[in-house]
């Protein structure tokens, strides 16, 4: 049975919200930092098994409100990779504890943060260049089965693939919540045979829902205020920390070791930045030139 107090309750009810915000707005990045502020206050299954529910929840108000925006090609291409994914992700979680399960998530949730921050950088081109091969579907399928049901974190690999498919934003949101839920209502079972979702964790469940539906609401009326970037980025920097702390628990080498990291990446972000800035400019020049050699002519 997982105990409660109030410090319990109020990341519970923050993990409602924010599960309910990023369902109905497209931010998978959210899903991260979640499951991440879950397993600091939870053991590692118990805090993944919570959540689940909770996803659910928020699945369900999405593929109602996004019902006619679905492109079902992208997802039935998924399927069996998907399910091989989630079958590798279960003989994980029934071979490790929750000791082993928070490094895993740690070093996965790192990764991807830094998968994610180098899509960012580099959308358009990545977009361009993905194939379509079915290595590639392949892999995005097994990768995204395997990061749901270890930790329901299969976000910034499912924006890989949804994007590299140019969906208008309406069906990257609508597609996105149909893939989810399909996935989170096939790890149900799953979860309940490995103890992960029980009575008392339901119970936790039940009292989030109005959470999850004001999150919802939120996230459809609120977005176009928001700066999407500015948000992602403050999303990704927490779930980076917070993951640096599943790995570290020493106080001392968690401040050492996040310090680096965010040090490097801000590195690398800025590098990047400059890149791309530079091959811009010098389009923009070829692009001058050109014209002023077909006036001269």
């Amino acid at each position: 049975m997982i105990e409660m107090d109030f410090y319990f309750l109020v990341f519970i009810l923050l993990a409602g919200l924010l599960s309910g915000f990023g369902k109905t707005t497209g931010l998978s990045v959210l899903g991260i930092f979640t499951v991440t502020m879950l397993s600091l206050i939870f053991p590692a299954k118990e805090a993944v098994g919570i959540l689940l529910p909770i996803l659910l929840m928020g699945d369900l108000v999405a593929v109602t409100y996004y019902r006619r925006t679905v492109v079902w090609k992208h997802l039935f291409s998924l399927v069996p990779w998907i399910l091989v994914g989630i079958v590798i992700g279960y003989f994980v979680l029934l071979n490790i504890d929750n000791e082993q399960l928070k490094i895993l998530l740690g070093f996965l949730i790192i990764g991807l943060n830094l998968f994610q921050i180098i899509r960012d950088v580099f959308s358009s081109r990545m977009d361009q260049s993905l194939p379509n091969s079915i290595w590639f579907v392949g892999m995005i399928g097994i990768l995204a089965g395997f990061a749901t049901m270890i930790g329901n974190v299969a976000g910034a690999v499912m924006a890989v693939y949804l994007l590299s498919r140019r969906l208008p934003k309406n069906e990257f949101v609508g597609t996105g919540a149909w893939f989810f839920l399909f996935v989170n209502v096939i790890k149900v079972p799953f979860y309940i045979k490995l103890g992960m979702i029980t009575s008392g964790s339901i119970l936790i469940n039940l009292m989030v829902i109005p959470a999850v539906l004001i999150g919802t609401f939120i996230g459809i009326k609120v977005l176009p205020l928001i700066p999407q970037q500015m948000f992602k980025s403050i999303i990704l920097a927490l779930g980076t920390i917070g993951a640096i702390k599943l790995i570290v628990s020493d106080t001392f080498y968690f401040i050492l070791a996040a310090s680096g990291v965010c040090l490097i990446a801000g590195l690398l972000v800025m590098l990047l930045r400059n890149r791309n800035a530079n091959v811009q400019k010098n389009n923009q020049q070829n692009i001058e030139g050109q014209i002023k050699r077909r006036i001269n002519h």
